[in-house]
C-alpha cells in the first residue's frame, strides 16, 4: 500500500510540476523525493509522472491519483483536528478561500472581534475566483469558503451570512451622479464595466444589464474592483459595485459617486461553504453564527441573514 509520505510527495509534484520545488516544500532532498515517487510507481505498477530535462508532466492516472491523495491527506489531518475539538473549539488553523470581490472588504470587519474572542484561531486566507476555490475545497486544499451563494456541487454544507446591496457607480460629472437614486430605465444604453468572466459578480451584473437594457463592456473586463473604480472615474462607463467595497474605497476616495437603484435593490447573498463530511463541520456552523453577530455591529450596509 502507498504510504502517506509517498502520497504527499505525489500531490506536491502535481501542484508544482517541478521536482526541485516539490522537494523544497516537502523539506527533503530531490533524490529522496524521486526515489519515493519511483517506489510508489512500482507499488502501483503504473507510471504517474513523465520526466524529461525540459519539464514534468503528470500522466492522466497520476493526476487523478494526486487529486485523491490530497483528499486522503486532508482526511488524515482532520482526524487530528477532530481529536482536538473538545480541547480547543474554534482553535488552530482554518484554511479559508474568499472571492477577490469580497475578501479585502469583508474580513477587516470581522477579524478584530473574532480574534479577540478566539485568540487561538488562525485563518490562512487565499483569494481567487469561485471556480478555482471550489476545486480547491473539493480536493481538500481549503477548509471553507466565503463566497456569493448559491454554489453548485454535491456533498457541501452552506450557511448564509448576509445580503449585500449592489450600488450603481458613476463618474462624479456623469448626469446620473446628480440623482439621489437612479431609475432602472436610466441604465438603458449605458455601458457597464464589470469583472472579467469567471467571477460570480460578473454573472450577476450581466443579468442586471440584460434586465435593464444596459450593455456590459466586453472590451474592459477587469481583474479587480479598484480597476473598475478607476475606469469609471475616467468616464469609460458605469458599474455596479458591492456595498462593502463602496464603504471601503468609494466613499473615502471620492473618485466616483455611488447611488442606489430605485425600486427593488439588487443584492448578492454571501455565505460560507464547506465539505459536509468535514471533521470540523459543527465548528464552521458555529463560526457562521459568530460572524453574523459581529456583522450586526460592524456592517450596517448589509442585512444579516440566518
Amino acid at each position: 500500500m502507498p504510504t502517506l509520505q509517498q502520497l504527499r510527495y505525489l500531490a506536491l509534484i502535481d501542484e508544482t510540476l517541478h521536482f526541485g520545488r516539490a522537494a523544497d516544500r516537502a523539506h527533503v532532498t530531490q533524490p529522496t523525493l524521486s526515489a519515493q515517487l519511483a517506489a510508489l510507481e512500482t507499488k502501483l505498477g503504473l507510471q504517474l509522472v513523465e520526466r524529461s530535462r525540459a519539464r514534468v508532466v503528470m500522466t492522466p492516472e497520476g493526476h487523478e491519483i494526486a487529486v485523491r491523495a490530497r483528499r486522503i491527506l486532508r482526511e488524515v489531518e482532520e482526524i487530528t483536528e477532530l481529536a482536538g475539538r473538545g480541547r480547543q473549539p474554534l482553535g488552530g488553523t482554518i484554511r479559508v478561500g474568499v472571492v477577490a470581490s469580497l475578501g479585502s472588504y469583508f474580513l477587516p470587519l470581522v477579524i478584530p472581534d473574532l480574534h479577540a474572542a478566539h485568540p487561538d484561531l488562525r485563518l490562512y486566507v487565499r483569494e481567487g475566483i469561485a471556480s478555482d476555490l471550489m476545486t480547491r475545497l473539493d480536493e481538500g486544499g481549503l477548509d471553507l469558503l466565503f463566497i456569493p451563494l448559491p454554489v453548485r456541487g454535491g456533498d457541501l454544507d452552506t450557511a448564509r451570512l448576509f445580503r449585500e446591496p449592489l450600488l450603481a457607480v458613476a463618474a462624479n460629472d456623469h448626469p446620473l451622479a446628480q440623482l439621489q437614486a437612479i431609475p432602472r430605465d436610466r441604465l438603458r444604453g449605458e455601458t457597464i464595466l464589470s469583472l472579467e468572466p469567471g467571477h460570480k459578480l460578473h454573472e450577476q451584473v450581466s443579468q442586471i444589464c440584460a434586465a435593464t437594457g444596459a450593455q456590459i463592456s466586453l472590451d474592459y473586463g477587469a481583474t479587480s474592483l479598484d480597476t473598475i473604480r478607476q475606469m469609471v472615474g475616467m468616464g469609460l462607463g458605469l458599474s455596479l459595485l458591492p456595498a462593502l467595497y463602496v464603504r471601503s474605497e468609494v466613499q473615502p476616495n471620492r473618485l466616483v459617486t455611488a447611488r442606489p437603484l430605485s425600486g427593488p435593490q439588487p443584492f448578492r447573498t454571501v455565505g460560507m461553504v464547506w465539505r459536509a463530511r468535514a471533521a470540523r463541520a459543527a465548528e464552521y456552523a458555529e463560526l457562521a453564527q459568530i460572524l453574523r453577530g459581529i456583522l450586526r455591529k460592524t456592517a450596517p450596509e448589509v442585512t444579516v441573514v440566518d
